[in-house]
């Protein structure tokens, strides 16, 4: 079965960097395109990052672009958000969501906490 297991979240300090993968299984990886969704205390869940599946194009909600890089080794079966330059508004629980004949597939979260 299709599995999303993100990692690498945790507590960080603004301005500092956090890089998170989301390792996947039970589909041909390669096929599909990946995206990064957050979702804050009280807010709707919202579109971090996308890459298509082998031209690895790239697409960022406004607020994280020159800050945050999506990217995917279809080798390894695994996505990745580099997160630099952290805001205390970046603060949520990171989702990895794959697409995949029209149905939607979730990680579990990781919790990213930007704070001093």
């Amino acid at each position: 079965q299709v599995q999303l297991v993100e990692s690498g979240g945790g507590l960080v300090q603004p301005g500092g960097s956090l890089r998170l993968s989301c390792a996947a299984s039970g589909f041909t990886f390669s096929n599909y395109a990946m995206r990064w969704y957050r979702q804050a205390a009280g807010k709707e869940r919202e579109l971090v990052a996308s890459i298509s599946s082998t031209r690895y194009t790239t697409v960022y909600v406004d607020s994280v672009k020159g800050r945050f890089t999506i990217s995917r080794d279809n080798a390894k079966n695994a996505v990745y958000l580099q997160m630099n330059s952290l805001k205390p508004e970046d603060t949520a629980v990171y989702y990895c969501r794959a697409l995949i004949l029209t149905r939607e597939y979730w990680g579990q979260g990781t919790q990213v906490t930007v704070s001093s």
